[in-house]
């Protein structure tokens, strides 16, 4: 059993993954990402799981990388850093990820949320990449998954100067797609989950992958991607389910298929 997670299977084929390092404000160490890296490869391998939710406590999401741990590493250890396996890992899960976000959302706390697909916050989330304070910077994808979600001025900004943003800012600047009261907000993403995961799979996994070529190809490229996609999903048995529930008026029972 995993010490530094909760990990509950809720109905309707949503995991919830809480992270639970309250003593640090559940800063990331080399033991959590493990943690959290083997349960989305669990969730992976997973038929009845179709959609992923993350979070953390009311006061903090993740507070940033573990500094203890960190300080106890020289160049050789960096370098070796087992930590940046974990991340690959986390980065490589194909189901639909959804990051619910209270309290401090800092380092490396900011860079595992923008992992996720779909980012939901609590009026009192703070986000920001604080790493150059300690005269280093983001390691983890921060300064390339921030660009992207906010632009070149803003993620210069927040990067350059260490400085936070607050969740109604990161909503207007495209961090965040939903601001919630604090009270709600797990329960708002495991709302969105559980919409998600009453789709067809393979569906949902094709979209996905095409939004984020999105972010990484040329148009032209994207849009060929999205063709053969849909190219793909159109000898679905899932497709030929879709459709029939449609025109019978009736929910769709989606196998995966």
């Amino acid at each position: 059993m995993p010490r530094t997670l909760a990990v509950l299977a809720t109905e309707a084929g949503v995991r919830l993954i809480t992270l639970q390092r309250p003593e640090a404000l559940n800063a990331l160490n080399t033991e959590l990402l493990g943690e959290l890296a083997a349960e989305l490869d669990h969730a992976e391998r997973d038929p009845d799981t179709r959609a992923v939710v993350i979070t953390g406590s009311r006061k903090a999401f993740a507070a940033g990388a573990d500094i203890k741990e960190m300080a106890e590493r020289d160049l050789v250890g960096i370098l070796n850093d087992p930590r940046v396996a974990h991340w690959q890992r986390i980065a490589a899960f194909s189901k639909p990820l959804i990051a619910a976000v209270n309290g401090f959302c800092l380092g490396g706390g900011c860079e595992l949320a923008m992992h996720a697909d779909i980012l939901i916050a609590g009026e009192d989330a703070r986000f920001g990449q604080p790493e150059i304070n300690l005269g280093i910077m983001p390691g983890a994808g921060g300064t390339q998954r921030l660009l992207r979600a906010v632009g070149k001025s803003l993620a210069m900004q927040m990067v350059l100067t260490g400085e936070a943003i607050d969740a109604r800012f990161a909503q207007r600047a495209g961090l965040v797609s939903e601001v919630t009261q604090p009270e709600f907000t797990v329960d708002r993403a495991i709302a969105i989950a559980r919409v998600i995961a009453q789709k067809a799979p393979l569906a949902v996994r094709l979209a996905k992958e095409a939004l984020l070529k999105a972010q990484d190809t040329d148009l032209a490229s994207g849009l060929r991607f999205e063709r053969h996609a849909f190219t793909v999903l159109a000898g679905t048995a899932d497709r030929n389910e879709g459709i029939a529930a449609f025109q019978a008026k009736r929910r769709p029972e989606f196998t995966g298929q």
